[in-house]
């Protein structure tokens, strides 16, 4: 297949395209600078020229506090932008594969959220990804909808925007204390087991929404504790709360997806500490050959 592949320097859109690389698909990929998502008419001039059989996108504005700030830019992106791809795409008769978010939800169900579970986000991110899921449905059929939960990936660690995952790593080495909320429940999820999963959904005809994350679920605290486990660190370590760390954003107590819906169509996504240990495993081979990544920011309202 031919494959067009937007925020392709990111940590999903990096996996993305070694995994359909690897599957034999010629892949065309693009960053901000080669395709606006938001000037519809260059998006359609791009596409058309192109005319893939599937167009992935994953570029977003998803920045949360930002969002809050900047609500038009967010919308713009997350929203408009996804509706002009999925216009043209529609029309031409393109498969196009949309990223949403756990964050469209509020947090209040406490068991794995279904695709069926009606939205009620609490900040500008997650209705914005909200109104793109709407927006790609209005347009056209045939798409794959994926929301995923707390993504790390080895483009992060090279210094690209950072993760989770890094930043408590970069806290180990600078031996301070570190204190990260256990108020917030989620599934943690290695792009490259995304990437791989997505890129055998898109060989089925089976579209419309999906929940796509690792399996089982923690809070950002024992995320972190299962972190210096795994790499043998001993640090000063403490749970908090959500509120210690002050916000213009909320964010979903818990946001864990159940994805009986994916297992349907038969693909899994394996337990979310599982793939952390291959995460630090292939993140220590990389880092043999490259300089340490320097500079990473932290996630807000998870960490401080």
């Amino acid at each position: 297949m031919r494959i067009m592949l937007t925020g392709a320097h990111g940590q999903l859109g990096s996996d993305l395209h070694e995994a359909l690389k690897g599957q034999g698909h010629s892949v065309l990929p693009l960053t901000h600078a080669d395709l606006e998502v938001t000037d519809a008419a260059q998006a359609e001039e791009a596409i058309v020229k192109a005319r893939p059989d599937v167009f992935i996108n994953t570029a977003a504005f998803h920045k949360v506090e930002e969002c809050e700030r900047r609500p038009d830019a967010a919308f713009g992106v997350n929203a408009s932008g996804a509706m002009n791809l999925a216009k043209v795409c529609g029309r031409l008769g393109i498969v196009l594969v949309h990223f949403s978010t756990d964050y469209v939800f509020d947090g209040s169900k406490q068991q794995p959220y279904l695709e069926t579970d009606l939205p009620a986000p609490l900040n500008v991110y997650g209705a914005s990804k909200v109104a793109g899921e709407h927006l790609v449905a209005a347009n056209m059929e045939r798409a794959f909808v994926v929301r995923t939960s707390g993504l790390y990936g080895l483009a992060g660690s090279s210094g690209k925007g950072g993760n989770f995952v890094e930043t408590m790593l970069r806290k180990a080495r600078e031996r301070s204390p570190i204190r990260v909320v256990d108020d917030q429940v989620l599934t943690p999820t290695f792009t490259r087991e995304l990437a791989a999963v997505v890129s055998q959904l898109i060989h089925t005809e089976a579209y419309g929404l999906y929940h796509i994350s690792s399996e089982g679920q923690c809070s950002w605290y024992e995320f972190a504790r299962k972190i210096f486990e795994l790499e043998g660190l001993r640090v000063d370590l403490q749970p908090v709360a959500t509120n210690q760390f002050p916000s213009p954003a909320k964010r979903p107590p818990y946001s864990v997806m159940n994805k009986s819906k994916l297992q349907g169509v038969g693909l899994v996504m394996p337990p979310w500490e599982d793939s952390l240990g291959r995460y630090l495993n292939i993140r220590a081979m990389v880092q043999e050959h490259a300089p340490a990544p320097r500079g990473l920011k932290s996630p807000a309202a998870a960490v401080s």
